[in-house]
């Protein structure tokens, strides 16, 4: 199987191994609904439930069963993005930005005082 391939059953494997996972929650969510139906006395058709419960059941066992169709693209290799930063202009760009961010505080803390100065001439 090309790389490719793999790539693309990763791919779905991981859209199919969500729906497992979601179908398990709901039907976690279904049966905690009916409890709390039995609890307050509110009488629903059991037939629903169980309709419902069928449904969310057959729908993790489809999804379980393309998690293990596509089990084979956990073995593609992700292809890995390296990263060489020369320490030299990496140390001088952090420098520069802290520099620009005091600037920037400096500056509104002006703007501030001005405001503040305007503010106090109208009151007057």
């Amino acid at each position: 199987m090309n790389q490719k391939n793999l790539i693309e059953y990763k791919r779905k494997y991981d859209t199919v191994r969500h729906h497992a996972w979601a179908g398990s929650v709901l039907l976690a969510v279904l049966v905690a609904f009916r409890g709390f139906l039995e609890i307050t006395d509110i009488n629903l058709d059991d037939r629903i439930i169980v309709i419902i419960g069928i449904v969310l059941i057959i729908y993790i066992l489809v999804s379980v069963f393309f998690t293990y169709k596509y089990r084979s693209g956990l073995s593609a290799e992700q292809k890995s993005v390296e990263i060489h930063i020369n320490s030299k202009n990496a140390e001088k760009e952090k420098i520069a930005a802290e520099v620009e961010k005091e600037r920037l505080k400096a500056e509104k803390k002006r703007a501030k005082a001005e405001a503040k100065k305007i503010k106090k001439t109208d009151k007057k």
